[in-house]
Formats: structure tokens, sequence, C-alpha cells
């Protein structure tokens, strides 16, 4: 009885996926939507694309620049637009990264409906200053052994203007991992005062198609081209104390936001939390220590939590939760920085709003 129960559910499972893959072929092959006339802004910008593809990639060939961390593959639900018009029922793949007031409000992910007849689109109207940049790769060196820094020399045009803690698109030719150019999303480590390179930390992720190319491929005097500047994680002119929170990768905004900090003399009392497993995991504690001898109000505090016999630690040791809980007894006057993983970032906003962070002065940059 169960055998054939397990039959019928592998038989079933089995034509679904194939009808899925049919559609997918038709819809590829078949469906001819000829040219579709997108609408942007009530008229600010009028464009004629071929039909059948996504919204994202549609756009990105007009040169309008939409954020995606994930390169348009559903996972980051950062593509968002309003579709006034022609936008048709919402896809099941859209649903989980839209809220239901979004949802009302004809919000969708661009990188999943596919433009098949004309649209009425709002975007906002910051997205039209983003530009495409031709970089070349000035400099590559391993931070960890799995975080390589990638320094970028603008080349056309030569200077970008940008704040600290922002993102860029990083464009990956095709390669054995993908037979198309496709774009992932990096946070800027450089100080936007040096508007003539861009200054990237990438850690390698296992199969990642970015990550492979750049630590496995990717060599000094390279052509890169990326997009940019994006990002509402920025540090905010108040009078707030700072608290910054990293791990990994996270790094690099945080670094930028310091290095700005440093230039302009900030006196605001500013702590840096930076978790890692073991000390094959810390970098830039050096650079870090530099900027605390000349930053006033600055403290750094790297943690580890699962130090090895051989690091001979003698620093703070936990999760960078505790850490945090340890250091910050009253966040009433505090705001708040986070850049990592989503695991990392939702265990700190429930432990500094618990010390007393305000929910609306914690900002965050999820990866």
């Amino acid at each position: 009885m169960l055998i054939s129960l397990l039959i019928s559910v592998g038989i079933i499972s089995a034509v679904a996926v194939f009808l899925s893959l049919l559609m997918v072929i038709a819809d590829a092959t078949i469906g001819n939507y000829g040219n579709v006339r997108i609408n942007v802004n009530n008229g600010t910008k009028e464009l004629t694309v071929p039909g059948g593809q996504p919204l994202l990639r549609a756009l990105t060939d007009e040169g309008i620049f939409i954020p995606s961390a994930c390169g348009g593959r559903g996972s980051c639900g950062l593509c968002k637009v309003k579709v006034v018009e022609g936008g048709g029922q919402i896809l099941p793949t859209e649903l989980p990264w839209l809220s239901d007031e979004e949802k009302k409000e004809n919000i969708r992910l661009s990188c999943q409906f596919k433009v098949k007849n004309d649209l009425s689109i709002q975007i906002p109207e910051e997205l039209f200053l983003v530009k495409q940049y031709n970089t070349v790769v000035e400099s590559i060196r391993d931070l960890t052994h799995d975080i390589k820094e990638v320094r970028l020399k603008l080349l056309d045009p030569p200077e970008i203007e940008t704040k600290a803690g922002q993102f860029i698109q990083f464009q990956v030719p095709a390669y054995e991992l993908t037979d198309e150019p496709v774009y992932r999303a990096y946070s800027m480590a450089s100080v936007p005062s040096d508007n003539s390179h861009i200054e990237l930390e990438i850690r390698l992720v296992p199969n990642g198609v970015c990550t492979t190319y750049v630590h496995k491929y990717l060599k000094e005097g390279d052509k890169v081209l990326v997009n940019g500047p994006y990002g509402e994680f920025y540090l905010r002119d108040t009078d707030h104390d700072i608290i910054c929170i990293a791990g990994g990768s996270g790094m690099a905004p945080i670094k930028s936001i310091l290095l700005d900090m440093q230039e302009k003399e900030s006196k605001r009392k500013a702590t840096y939390f930076f978790g890692a497993r073991s000390a094959k995991d810390l970098f830039l504690v050096n650079e870090m220590k530099e900027i605390e001898t000349s930053l006033e109000g600055f403290t750094f505090v790297p943690a580890l939590s699962e130090p090895e016999e051989v690091d001979k630690w003698t620093g703070d040791v936990g999760l960078i939760t505790d850490i945090v809980a340890q250091h910050v007894k009253d966040g009433s006057n505090s705001e708040a920085y986070l850049c990592g993983s989503p695991g990392m970032i939702d265990a700190c906003v429930r432990v500094l709003t618990e010390c007393g962070v305000p929910e609306e002065r914690i900002y965050f940059d999820k990866f």
C-alpha cells in the first residue's frame, strides 16, 4: 500500500515537473510578443523593447538600472517597481517578497514577471542617476582564506559620486557557470572622496557565479563593467552615538563609513563590533586599530565565537550578539548600522532593541 502511494506521488510530481517544463519551453519558443512599449514615470521615458523578457533585463538593456543583489534570480527581493498598468496577476515567485500593502499598490518583482504587453511603471527618480562604468582591475589581494579585496579604477566615466555604505552591481561575463552576463551586488569599502576608485571585499561562496569568477578567474588588468551607486545604507547626519556590527565581507560598508568619518574628523562616539569564528577569519584589524587611534570616540571590538588554541586569543569570545549585549547597556541615544547574513542581522536587531536602541534607528544591509 505504502509503495503504491509513493509510486503515485512520484508519478504526479514527475508529470507536474514535465508540464512546467513544457510551459517554460512554449513561452520561450512559441510565444511571440513583438515589441512592447514601457511608459516610465508618467512619460518621463518611453521605451520600446522586445516582448517576452523579464522587466529587469528590459530596463537594464535600456540603461535603467534597478538594484538586484541576486542578479535576477528572485532570491533577494530588491528589484521592486510599481506597475501602474499592464502587469497582470502577481506570480507565485513574487509573493514571498511582497507585503500585503505592496500587493495592493501593484508593486512587482521586476526580475520575475515578463514584459508581454504595453506597461506603465513607476520607479524612484534617483535611479535615473545610476550610471554604468567601465573599470579596470587595479589590484587584487587576499584578506582571508576566502575573502579577496578587489580594487577597480574607473575609466569611463572616470568618477563616481557615492555615499559611504552604498553598493554597486558587478557584471560577470559568460563563463563556465553562466551562459550569459549576470550582475551581483557588492558594497563599496572605499572612501567616497576617492571617486576614481571602487574597492570591494568579495567572499567566496561555493558555486557562486560571481564569487567563483572573482576568486578563480579575475586578474589584475581585466576590464569590469559595474553600475551604481545604490542603497539607503549610509550614515545619517545626527548627533546619536553609533553602533556598527558586521561579520565577514560585511566589513566593506562599515569600513567606508569609518574612513569617511575619519576624513571629516567626526566627533561622534562610535563602536564597531566585528564577529568572526576564529583568527583566520579576522582581517583589517590593524587598519581598524589605526582608525581607532585617529578617530576621536571610536572603539573597535573584534570577537571570536570559536577561537582555536593556536590563535592565543585574548579578546572577546562569544557570539557577536552576546558581545554587543555585554557592551551596550543603554542604547536609547544610539543608532545602529548592521551588515551581514539575514540570521545575524535579525538576531542583532532583537538584542539592540532590548538594549534600548529604537528600531527605527537601526539600519541594515542583508546579504
